[in-house]
């Protein structure tokens, strides 16, 4: 797995989203450099990090009247559908099938924070 490197491309200048997003990348990081021993525990930490990341995002949007908030809302029940069927695959001893889910981590959240969040920013 790749490590995501932060750099000011991902910065969407709304404090509390990129310090979300740094501690989703810190998180990933730490998940793509684990031994299969500790994979479970730290794929369960950025799940529960993800979950409150995107509690956080929606509530955002719903109180700013964003416009595209069922999209958006949307893509982050469609995530999080597949990281819970990939967590059920670690907890059931396949670690080699959280690691390809979590290898596709770093493109999709470019790509969300680059379009979905980058136009959630600049509503608010």
């Amino acid at each position: 797995m790749v490590a995501i490197e932060w750099t000011s491309n991902h910065e969407l200048g709304v404090q509390p989203m990129d310090h979300t997003h740094k501690e989703f990348i810190q998180l990933y990081n730490r998940l793509a450099n684990a031994q299969d021993a500790d994979f479970p525990a730290y794929f369960n930490e950025l799940i529960a990090h993800t979950m409150a990341h995107f509690g956080q995002e929606n509530l955002w949007m719903d109180e700013s009247g964003f416009p595209p908030a069922v999209i958006h809302h949307c893509e982050h029940e469609r995530v999080l559908n597949l990281m819970r069927a990939a967590q059920r695959d670690v907890a059931a001893g396949d670690i080699d099938a959280g690691r390809g889910f979590a290898a596709q981590l770093p493109a999709w959240f470019g790509q969300h924070a680059a379009t979905m969040d980058t136009a959630l920013a600049t509503h608010m």
